[in-house]
């Protein structure tokens, strides 16, 4: 702000929005400012109206989704006040050099996020932009250790609490679905082959999140549908029958399989840099076994017979947690050891 009290946000000229850190009665908030301009106002209207539904339906902030204080308008910038919050998911790994979080984190991050979507679901919502980069720590604390093998510092967060955020594209099931919905990297099957979508590409996202936090890297590294589905095909095996038929992107396919040439170099791409996923694994212990048995369930190509996010919470990989933090009645921290 200036010296007569008067907000000045330098970076909305390039951007549709920006964050800032915003101290009210001693208390810190994150305040989200958005451009007056009025495809961006309308945006966050929609968005405050998912947030002042998740409030309503949820005002203890049981379900872990990022709490909104307040909106208000100033000067034509729509603004909303969050709880504070630290590095994403995602930036605390690359600020890790892309070191994986442990097996014991990657249970306690997995269970929150599985019961705030379930949560969203419940409210007749789909989030479809879930991915690391919009899932928080409530606290990024980490400890430091040398590795002598690697020579290099690598961090440990302390507290492996989280909350969903970024509200922004989430649909009411009543609502209109854009044809198109979800980061690239995390997109469902069924909305790349425009066949519609709803709860169940969320599913899918959290299977393709999950991975990531395990292995440190994205699942589909790629920018280009065709591709998209020859990696999932290397990685899951081939498209369902019935979904290759019902889709009006009949492009991609020839005579009922991908239209894909393997001696090409995307083909030879696609070969040498993805592979069937149990061949992933770092470890044979049960409970890496068991994660990758979650993660297959969620990555059904079939929404209809995707893992629902109620059973997930029942899966065998969240019975082996130790004890720590308390969430939905389970309790584990993301244990210190990070050997695999």
């Amino acid at each position: 702000s200036n010296k007569n009290g008067a907000f000045h946000f330098p970076y909305l000229n390039r951007l549709s929005f920006s964050f800032i850190v915003f101290y009210r009665g001693g208390a810190t908030v994150a305040l989200k400012i958005i451009k007056n301009v009025e495809k961006y106002k309308e945006a966050a209207r929609l968005e405050i109206n998912v947030l002042e539904r998740i409030n309503e339906k949820d005002p203890e902030n049981k379900h872990l989704c990022v709490q909104m204080y307040d909106w208000f308008d100033y000067h034509g910038h729509m603004c909303i006040s969050f709880e504070l919050l630290a590095l994403s998911t995602f930036d605390f790994l690359k600020e890790n050099n892309y070191l994986p979080y442990s097996i014991a984190q990657v249970r306690h991050m997995a269970y929150q996020l599985c019961l705030s979507v379930k949560f969203l679901h419940d409210t007749k919502l789909t989030h479809t932009d879930l991915k690391p980069e919009n899932i928080l720590f409530v606290n990024s604390d980490f400890t430091m250790t040398y590795n002598v093998e690697k020579k290099r510092e690598e961090r440990t967060v302390k507290s492996t609490n989280v909350r969903v955020v970024d509200f922004g594209s989430a649909t009411f099931d009543h609502e209109h679905h854009s044809t198109i919905v979800s980061t690239r990297h995390y997109r469902a099957p069924e909305v790349i082959l425009e066949l519609g979508w709803s709860q169940p590409c969320d599913v899918w996202s959290i299977g393709c999140i999950l991975f990531e936090y395990y292995l440190g890297f994205t699942l589909f590294q790629t920018h280009d549908n065709r591709e998209h589905l020859a990696m999932m095909e290397r990685i899951l095996g081939p498209v369902p029958s019935r979904m290759i038929r019902k889709t009006r992107k009949q492009k991609y396919f020839y005579r009922g399989r991908l239209d894909w040439d393997e001696s090409s170099s995307a083909g030879r791409y696609v070969r040498e840099n993805c592979k069937p996923l149990r061949r992933y694994l770092l470890s044979e212990a049960e409970e890496h076994h068991q994660l990758f048995d979650l993660i297959e369930s969620m990555l059904e190509y079939e929404p209809t017979k995707r893992l629902v996010l109620a059973n997930s919470l029942r899966h065998p990989f969240f019975e082996s947690g130790t004890a720590g933090d308390a969430v939905g009645g389970k309790s584990w921290e993301g244990n210190r050891d990070i050997s695999r």
